[in-house]
């Protein structure tokens, strides 16, 4: 089964910068999307149809334009989740999550901290969020949590970790709930294959960073260990260049 994860920074801007050509040729079985910024309403779906993905799935916030989750499948899933029941966190649209036999797969958005507020709620959600997956993976084990976490785990997630470690997204607190989430039971099926520096998921649009490679891995697949065995490949697919974020990719039997 092939998984990929998008944060597309605005569902509409990316189909305008042949996102569903890419879609094709890549050819996900389930592609989780985040930031979609769009109601289901405000979007073609035929055009999803035609590609192969007749089956999608579309949680929205509440405010128009912002934030969103998605989940665009070729098979229909046995159930879908929409958000997590946590009214705060769902009022943003950041949870859905998809079912096919013992595997179930989430695209999550989890929350920037830009400012003193936003990072009060960050820490909320991520304390919040891990017990809602222990909770979740007592019926569905076999959990794939995938999407933007906003935050890089290590050093070598990020590409100047001394002058940003004050900055929301590298915060000491940030990495080490990342940290505890994967000894809670997950593992960053990235790493599992590829233990390099230099690989990453955003990169600012100023200072030409992204073609000097200047950024920080925020997009995980995280699989829960019980999957372990069966995951075949994850990796970063950088030349997709329809957002600020790139996607990833993992494959799992």
């Amino acid at each position: 089964m092939k998984i990929a994860s998008y944060n597309v920074n605005g569902i509409r801007a990316a189909l305008k910068k042949g996102f569903i050509e890419w879609l094709q040729a890549v050819g996900p079985d389930v592609i989780c999307l985040q930031e979609t910024k769009a109601m289901k309403e405000q979007l073609d779906l035929g055009v999803f149809a035609e590609a192969g993905y007749g089956h999608t799935y579309w949680y929205s916030a509440q405010k128009k334009g912002y934030s969103g989750v998605a989940l665009l499948c070729k098979k229909e899933p046995d159930h879908v989740e929409y958000g997590t029941g946590i009214a705060y966190m769902d009022f943003e649209g950041r949870n859905i999550r998809a079912d096919f036999g013992d595997i179930s797969i989430m695209s999550m958005y989890l929350p920037s901290g830009t400012n003193m507020d936003r990072l009060e709620f960050k820490l909320k959600y991520m304390a919040d969020f891990q017990r809602y997956a222990d909770e979740l993976r007592k019926e569905r084990e076999n959990l794939i949590v995938c999407g933007d976490y906003n935050i890089c785990h290590e050093a070598i997630d990020i590409h100047d970790p001394v002058r940003n470690k004050n900055v929301s997204g590298f915060l000491p607190v940030e990495r080490e709930w990342m940290g505890n989430f994967i000894k809670s039971g997950f593992v960053d099926s990235f790493r599992n294959f590829n233990p390099e520096p230099h690989n990453y998921t955003w990169w600012s649009y100023r200072a030409n960073a992204r073609n000097n490679n200047k950024g920080w891995r925020l997009d995980y697949g995280m699989v829960n260990d019980s999957l372990k065995e069966r995951l075949h490949r994850s990796v970063i697919l950088s030349d997709a260049k329809h957002s600020d974020h790139c996607p990833i990719l993992l494959e799992v039997e």
